[in-house]
């Protein structure tokens, strides 16, 4: 978005070869901001949120400083995975 008013889209390479149907993997920032226990906590009440409108919630990640603030993989109802971060 020039105007910086919507989300922002990142495109990143990756060894891997195509595993599945997705065509896009998106990321969902849900917890920006956010660290520790508050972030895992705002995550899943997201989650909770699109499991109550058909998405299902496949992972947990948990944060494993200082790489990763923790993630939860969900799909939506059609199994394209997305990550909750």
């Amino acid at each position: 978005d020039p105007d910086g008013a919507g989300p922002r889209l990142f495109f990143q390479r990756v060894p891997e070869g195509k595993q599945a149907k997705n065509r896009v993997h998106l990321d969902v920032r849900a917890a920006p901001g956010l660290e520790g226990e508050a972030r895992m906590a705002a995550l899943e009440a997201e989650a909770e949120r699109l499991v109550s409108r058909g998405a299902t919630r496949l992972q947990r990640h948990e944060p494993a400083p200082p790489l990763s603030g923790g993630f939860i993989v969900m799909a939506d109802p059609e199994g394209n995975e997305f990550c909750l971060d």
